[in-house]
């Protein structure tokens, strides 16, 4: 799963991304797209490591990647910065909800809602560019094949060129699963989940837990393809470099109820529709990370293709069931350990054991 980090000069983008990432960055280096990995905090993996005492408790993560801030007038398919955002699986676009004399934002007001105009503004047109590109490779196509794909291809393209310069992002339009599918390979920026985080001022952490609509954006949350977070990056990083308990007590005493990294990586999954599984042992315990619902197979297949390919069954418990019964042993004689087949959907926190043919 890759996230990429985007939003408007001077908004807290890369002071969040190290927040994530563990990553320092030199304030006076030269603006660069840099990937970071952030380890999935999961307290269930943490209280089955307590369980098994394994060698090695290995966490799921996500990479991050921070994308040099996007300028107003970058639509061009050319540009760096839009080409940087079209492979991630997602965004995350930051807005400045503080002000400071000292560090002016690019337009000279603070206005999270302006911002976020401003960039989805700027993905309409790059990705309208994209469309009206191969819609004229298309008809040059058409006029010398004449094959039913291309014309089908051509219809789709032209019905996204259509909500498009209706300014309306790909991900709020009525398009079907099989046009999703269809639309991957052009990587659309609007048509990628996007998770809004509000960047706010230390002094405004009381508002840590509110909607978007209390910061002009109004439903966010409820459209699809949305989520938001609000968060206030500079407390974070103060918070970042206290030791965990002491930590715990200047989260507690703002009234913030667990860091940004969680909320933020929680927001992430939900998004995305990822769950975590969990394979537990002697020698490892660990998290995987799949869509939820994934077939019980193709979970296997993350870990090794071999077990994929020679899929017998799966033993499955979930982890709060198995943390009740205090072990397999136990939990098969409580009956909750039970033998699932290939096609089982595979749920949120579910303990594995695949069996399968060498």
């Amino acid at each position: 799963m890759e996230i990429a980090l985007c939003g408007r000069p001077r908004s807290g983008k890369t002071s969040l991304w190290t927040i994530l990432t563990g990553v320092e960055v030199d304030p006076a280096a030269r603006p660069e797209t840099r990937a970071g990995v952030a380890r999935v905090p999961d307290a269930r993996l943490d209280r089955l490591s307590e369980l098994f005492h394994p060698k090695k408790k290995t966490y799921a993560t996500v990479t991050y990647l921070d994308v040099v801030a996007l300028e107003r007038g970058h639509r061009s398919t050319d540009n760096p910065v839009i080409n940087a955002l079209r492979p991630a699986d997602a965004l995350l676009v930051v807005l400045r909800a503080w002000d400071d004399p000292s560090d002016p934002h690019p337009e000279g007001s603070v206005d999270p809602a302006r911002d976020l105009e401003l960039l989805e503004s700027e993905m309409l047109l790059a990705d309208l560019e994209v469309a009206e590109r191969r819609l004229e490779r298309l008809d040059s196509i058409i006029a010398k094949t004449n094959r039913d794909e291309d014309k089908k291809e051509r219809a789709t393209i032209s019905r996204i060129v259509s909500i498009l310069e209706n300014e309306t992002p790909l991900r709020s339009a009525d398009l079907g699963a099989s046009e999703l599918r269809d639309l991957r390979g052009y990587a659309f920026l609007t048509s990628k989940p996007m998770l809004v985080a509000m960047n706010l001022p230390e002094d405004e952490t009381s508002s840590i837990g509110k909607p978007a609509s209390a910061f002009g954006l109004g439903d966010l949350e409820t459209k699809p393809g949305y989520d938001f977070v609000a968060l206030s990056a500079k407390i974070e990083q103060e918070i970042a470099a206290l030791p965990e308990e002491d930590a715990e007590v200047f989260r507690s005493d703002l009234g913030v109820s667990e860091p940004a990294l969680n909320r933020l990586i929680q927001a992430s999954y939900r998004l995305l529709g990822q769950i975590s599984f969990f394979t537990v042992g002697e020698d490892e315990c660990r998290a995987w990370t799949v869509r939820n619902g994934t077939a019980a197979r193709k979970a296997a297949g993350v870990i090794h293709t071999d077990i994929e390919r020679g899929f017998i069954r799966a033993e499955v418990v979930s982890a709060e069931d198995l943390l009740e019964a205090g072990s397999l042993n136990k939990a098969k004689e409580n009956a909750t350990l039970r033998l699932e087949g290939k096609e089982y959907p595979v749920t949120d926190g579910d303990v594995m054991h695949f069996r399968h043919a060498s």
